[in-house]
């Protein structure tokens, strides 16, 4: 017995003298973001070349340069390169500058295309690399590059009428801001356009002042709000020389949506996503180009609603040529199936209760399909393979760890992963396609790590209220936790459906780390309509937006009073765009849980967000008057109490500053108490005007040190 004990009160000493050689993060390595080495960069990777040899580029620290490394994933030998010994395609691009098209060649040769006093808008070399189709007042254009000759293909193009460019509720909310408002989209084999056509003429103007000069000037943006008429849509193929147009033949005039639409491979019809304003039905039309008669492909409907694609994730079609795989959550899970080429389904690729993430590459001739998932832990993406007819599922990834940034060789054999959680650092592996890991390539753990004192992470789950869901959430405790003690709260989120933020992960910011040192502990929280329980868990918030959030927040909230030292005086919420409209129903309907509250760029009513985000959710307000007021801010503001910080940007022109100003408002009709902040030329975000983001961020700091640390801010923290 006496050996054992001496045994383990030396392991203990031991221990307490490794503890005791560790330094804390310093101030500087926190609030300056001085050295710290407790992370290395990691490398990125740059791209496959062949089956067998990639190029990743490295730096030895975080102050020098990258250089380029050719690794055979074979031997895994490597050598440095410079650019000219990569085998990379050599590839033409297309930009604007000041308004104006400019051509690069494959060998960099850069000539300018336009000179025009009108602003040209998202060139678009065609496939054959022959041709640049754009905009240029709401009108498409193409350039023949072998002649620099410019044609016009469309005419009507004007204030209200839309050629190949988006009216701003197709570029937010359907097609993307990826797309930077690009509506048109080049047949494979370079012959023809398809774009969309816009009225918006329609569509309610809501005016965007700012105050600038001596009498401001106003933005008036076509921004349909809920219930409001939306744009009315053609889709078109046009030849590339103007000489002919087609038009699906659909009624614009219907109140209905589309989305992005799919060139067969061949380019012999066009594929078009249809769905009426209701968003609970989707329909399939093959569309000829011999005439405009359109053949029904696939319907598709839910009880709830169902997201249009906006970026061209819904259908792959396969080399073959006769077949393609769809994408769909109907099953109350996103998950593939194989189609023929008619739309007949052949049978479900994958099924259970997960969630598919992204289709990454099908290997036709061993009839492999690869693609990211989180099935094993809805916090992590993790690397599969199963057959097309949906046998034989592997993992191929490996560990507890979150799998991301994966780039597989262009033959399956071989994958990239960079690989991390909560307590391990990102690390990037070479890996082969039977799950085995062949070359560690980087590793962002740095050389004092494991002598620096950080603050953990730790993901949590616990029961919703209703016992249906494992709810989960990230914590980061104070350096110096006394579970004895009471802390203050500090919640990050965002809310929504499908719009988790809680994964497995590694995520060290220096932020985090200097608050953990000044004692409060921090959360990120996920419900149950935020991606991790599939659309099984988001349908909750169908016609019902806000209450299961909160709900599920709330339990978890307690949970941390209860069971981790959480003050319940000191209970602080903090979000922008939608996060911004949970904050404030957490400082109004949630008033009982939360005390104080940060709320940035807010909805704060939906009845004043666009149509189609809105009504996917809310459905229309005829339709669903009690969903409307109870997710309203405005109906729980006789509950509000503690102390909410409202900050919004001017002249936003997503959430309209608008719903502040209404809130605002209500609140002073009812005599409470709360703070209110204005950035003049804001948009939603203010990143692009600096004096404006540091006073935000500066102004945050001082709130969390005034109401949740109660003491003066230690100088050299605001930024």
């Amino acid at each position: 017995m006496y050996p054992k004990v001496l045994l383990f009160i030396c392991c203990i000493l031991y221990f307490t003298y490794l503890q005791a050689q560790k330094a804390n993060l310093t101030k500087d390595q926190m609030l300056k973001g001085a050295p710290h080495q407790v992370t290395n960069p990691l490398p990125y990777f740059l791209l496959w070349e062949d089956a067998e040899n990639f190029i990743v580029a490295k730096k030895e620290n975080s102050f020098s340069s990258y250089k380029k490394f050719r690794i055979n994933a074979k031997t895994g030998k490597e050598a440095q390169v410079k650019d000219d010994d990569i085998k990379e395609t050599p590839t033409k691009e297309v930009s604007v500058k000041k308004g104006d098209i400019y051509f690069m060649d494959a060998d960099g040769t850069e000539i300018q295309l336009t000179q025009t006093k009108e602003e040209e808008q998202n060139p678009t070399l065609s496939p054959d690399q022959t041709k640049v189709a754009y905009t240029k007042e709401n009108n498409l254009f193409v350039i023949d590059l072998s002649t620099n000759k410019q044609q016009q293909i469309t005419f009507d193009g004007n204030a209200t009428i839309l050629n190949g460019y988006a009216s701003w509720v197709y570029y937010e909310e359907i097609l993307g801001r990826p797309s930077q408002y690009k509506s048109f989209w080049w047949s494979p084999d370079s012959k023809r356009i398809a774009f969309m056509r816009m009225d918006e003429s329609k569509v309610p103007l809501f005016p965007i002042v700012s105050e600038e000069g001596s009498h401001g000037y106003t933005e008036n943006t076509r921004y349909p709000k809920v219930g409001d008429p939306n744009p009315e849509v053609k889709i078109g193929i046009v030849e590339s020389d103007g000489s002919k147009t087609l038009w699906a033949d659909i009624d614009a005039k219907q109140d209905q949506y589309f989305g992005m639409p799919y060139w067969k491979p061949d380019a012999s019809a066009l594929w078009i996503q249809w769905m009426p304003r209701s968003q609970d039905t989707l329909k399939i039309f093959e569309m000829s180009l011999e005439n405009t008669a359109l053949k029904e492909i696939y319907t598709e409907t839910q009880k709830t609603w169902i997201d249009l694609d906006d970026q061209g994730s819904r259908i792959q079609f396969l080399p073959d040529k006769k077949h393609f795989i769809y994408r769909s959550d109907a099953s109350g899970w996103s998950h593939i199936y194989l189609h023929d080429i008619t739309g007949k389904r052949k049978n479900a690729i994958t099924s259970g209760n997960f969630t598919i993430v992204d289709l990454l590459q099908v290997d036709e001739k061993k009839q492999w399909v690869y693609f990211t998932c989180r099935k094993d832990n809805s916090a992590r993406y993790d690397l599969y393979k199963v057959k097309l007819n949906g046998k034989e599922l592997q993992r191929l990834t490996f560990g507890e760890y979150t799998h991301e940034d994966i780039h597989l060789s262009p033959d399956g054999s071989y994958f990239i992963t960079t690989y991390s959680n909560t307590i391990t650092p990102d690390i990037m592996a070479l890996v082969d396609n039977k799950g085995k890991k062949l070359l560690e390539i980087g590793n962002a753990k740095g050389e004092k790590f494991d002598q620096t004192i950080i603050a953990k992470t730790e993901l949590i789950r616990i029961k919703s209220e209703d016992g249906k869901y494992d709810l989960p959430f990230r914590i980061i405790r104070p350096l110096q936790y006394d579970s004895t003690k009471k802390y203050p709260l500090l919640i990050n989120i965002y809310g929504g459906p499908n719009a988790g933020t809680v994964y497995d992960g590694w995520d060290l910011r220096m932020q985090q780390q200097w608050w953990a040192s000044e004692g409060i502990i921090q959360v990120t929280m996920d419900h149950r309509g935020s991606g991790h329980f599939g659309k099984e868990g988001m349908t909750y918030l169908h016609r019902n937006l806000g209450y299961w959030e909160m709900k599920d927040w709330i339990t978890i909230v307690k949970w941390l009073i209860k069971n981790a030292g959480v003050d319940p005086e000191k209970v602080c919420i903090s979000g922008f765009s939608y996060g911004g409209y949970m904050s404030c129903y957490a400082l109004t309907y949630g008033a009982d849980v939360f005390t104080h509250g940060l709320a940035g760029g807010s909805v704060t009513d939906w009845r004043l967000y666009d149509t189609h985000y809105t009504e996917r959710f809310m459905d229309l307000p005829s339709e669903n008057p009690e969903g409307y007021k109870s997710s309203s801010v405005f109906s729980h503001v006789d509950k509000y109490k503690g102390l909410l910080r409202i900050y919004h940007g001017t002249m936003d022109d997503n959430v309209h500053v608008q719903n502040s100003l209404q809130l605002v408002k209500k609140l002073q009709d009812k005599k409470k108490h709360f703070e209110f902040m204005l950035y003049p030329g804001g948009r939603h975000g203010w990143r692009n005007l600096p004096a404006q983001d540091l006073h935000s961020t500066n102004e945050i700091t001082r709130f969390i040190y005034q109401y949740l640390l109660n003491k003066e801010m230690p100088e050299g923290v605001l930024k």
